[in-house]
């Protein structure tokens, strides 16, 4: 059973919305930029748990700034005694290191405290995370553009990679505005997310496609709203069904799946709204009709 709401007397708003998110993320990764982690700009990172509760943040940072290691970043992790230390100060893992380290942290703060896990990246292999994360949203892009081309015509191409770009850059300019951090989890969840909103605008697509067909006298803003109408009942169920998943994760996962959950939740809001109103309208704009698609098939 199809609805019968009116999305196409808002194209225009909610273009003009879109429009507006995407020029202020845009600014905010010029001037601002990301919050890279060390995965992609180098450093140390140490996850740490105290066996005195009563041992703050402030106690901590102010004893690892002692150690000469650069810029040090302190944050809570999971537990009220865990902790996350970062540093971008380049050391190797090697035991030497750690074990000069835990001295110098035990003659600051005690004996209270115990390494669970130590990570480092180099500035050469963070720099080459930071080119291929690029290189694989790129190529991810670049291979949807031709699937739909393939699989429809240029102007559903266009409109497909117009609402990808609109989710990657509005949700990229969301972690800039509130400086949240990028690693490699985060570069997944927007590949996901890409995936996800070309999943929801293939399926409005097809059924625009199926009805350019069938309605040979509706114009193309009515016909978008008819086949939104028809396949909304799917991308609802669809959206919510998955959006529960990534709460579970969100407020169960702990803090590592945290960045990478809220970065999914962010996408497939974004991904469900750009596939109903920026996809949509670009066929509007390149007055798709159904000679375009009876001209394509003879083709």
């Amino acid at each position: 059973m199809s609805t019968n709401i009116p999305f196409n007397k808002f194209y225009k708003l909610f273009n003009l919305i879109s429009l507006s998110l995407i020029g202020l993320s845009i600014i905010l990764l010029i001037f601002k930029g990301l919050n890279f982690g060390i995965d992609f700009k180098g450093g140390t990172l140490i996850e740490l748990r105290t066996l005195d509760k009563n041992i703050t943040i402030t106690e901590l940072r102010k004893s690892f700034n002692q150690l000469n290691l650069g810029d040090v970043s302190v944050k809570k992790f999971g537990k009220d005694n865990d902790f996350v230390i970062k540093f971008e100060k380049k050391q190797s893992v090697e035991e030497n290191f750690i074990k000069n380290l835990k001295n110098d942290l035990t003659n600051n703060i005690g004996n209270v405290f115990e390494f669970r896990r130590v990570e480092s990246v180099g500035p050469k292999v963070s720099t080459e995370l930071l080119k291929s994360g690029v290189i694989a949203i790129g190529l991810s892009l670049g291979a949807m553009l031709i699937y739909i081309w393939i699989r429809f015509e240029w102007q559903f191409s266009l409109g497909a990679i117009l609402a990808l770009f609109h989710d990657v850059v509005i949700t990229l300019g969301f972690f800039s505005l509130f400086s949240l951090e990028i690693n490699l989890s985060i570069v997944a969840a927007v590949l996901t997310i890409v995936g996800y909103s070309m999943n929801d605008t293939v399926v409005i697509f097809d059924r625009v496609r199926e009805n350019l067909k069938k309605y040979s006298d509706i114009k193309i803003n009515e016909l978008t709203n008819i086949s939104i109408n028809e396949t909304l009942s799917r991308t609802i169920i669809t959206s919510i069904t998955t959006l529960l998943a990534l709460l579970s994760i969100f407020i169960f996962g702990g803090a590592i799946l945290k960045g990478f959950s809220f970065a999914m939740i962010l996408g497939v809001i974004i991904g469900t709204y750009s596939s109903i109103y920026i996809a949509n309208p670009v066929l509007i704009r390149l007055n798709v009709s159904q000679k375009t698609i009876l001209k394509e098939d003879k083709e």
